[in-house]
């Protein structure tokens, strides 16, 4: 098993950083990729970035691309110039599974999820 625990969420003012932190505890050894996602009230979980163990490539949804950086050393998301559609419960995610193509961009792809932060941004 593994255990996420996210930090670092709070309420900023647009064009604002944060930066959140993912620590992972357990079984981590074979973990394959983690990742980050967000769900805004009303919609479904999104894809925000994850990074790859095998090559420590990284992948970003178009909108974050520029903006946020996913390091591999405890998992974090550098979260900069938000913006208020940027306002979202953050999860961290990890998986020991090797998906074929390595993508890793659905939540589907992840078994292993933490509760969640808010990130809130004001206009």
């Amino acid at each position: 098993q593994v255990q996420l625990v996210e930090s670092g969420g709070g309420l900023v003012q647009a064009g604002d950083s944060l930066r959140l932190s993912c620590a992972a505890s357990g079984r981590t050894s074979f973990i394959a990729a983690m990742g980050w996602f967000r769900q805004a009230p009303g919609k479904e979980r999104e894809f925000v970035a994850r990074i790859r163990r095998s090559d420590s490539s990284t992948y970003y949804a178009d909108s974050m691309k520029g903006r946020f950086t996913i390091s591999k050393n405890m998992l974090y998301l550098q979260m900069n110039s938000l913006k208020p559609e940027d306002t979202a419960v953050y999860y961290c995610a990890a998986t020991k599974r090797v998906e074929a193509g390595g993508f890793y961009r659905s939540p589907a792809a992840y078994e292993y999820w933490g509760q969640g932060t808010q990130v809130t941004v004001s206009s």
